[in-house]
């Protein structure tokens, strides 16, 4: 079983609209992007040749990559160019809390270690779809 906390990583003025920035968490490189209505994060390297996802353009809910314009869902962490592609990256909860931005990252296990560029439940550290988070600092 996973526990989970939620980890203060800066004020949402510092995220300019659709664009990235690269944080690094519990030694895990992040990309997060404020799309406006939401602020989604993404693991910061794309699975093709590891270019870094924050410094991408961001279209919609998706990156392109600045090196191989390969392109990611924000959502969903799937590769959505090239077309059926397995690869992904791990997509991460993210709340707003008196204007900072929160990260709700799981401690480390087997099941999200097994292979953090294949699609699959065992590579999604987590969903959109939850109640409001209580952080931990």
């Amino acid at each position: 079983m996973n526990s989970k906390k939620w980890i203060r990583i800066t004020a949402l003025q510092n995220i300019p609209l659709r664009e990235g920035r690269s944080v690094n968490v519990a030694g895990r490189e992040i990309a997060i992007f404020n799309l406006g209505d939401r602020v989604l994060a993404v693991d910061g390297r794309c699975p093709h040749k590891g270019g870094p996802l924050a410094e991408g353009i961001v279209t919609g809910d998706t990156v392109v990559c600045p090196l191989h314009a390969w392109k990611i869902s924000l959502e969903t962490g799937s590769v959505t160019k090239p077309e059926a592609n397995p690869a992904c990256v791990a997509t991460y909860r993210t709340c707003i809390e008196a204007g900072v931005v929160l990260i709700e990252l799981p401690e480390p296990s087997a099941a999200n270690q097994s292979n953090p560029f294949l699609c699959g439940e065992q590579n999604r550290v987590a969903s959109g779809d939850s109640p409001s988070p209580s952080p931990v600092f």
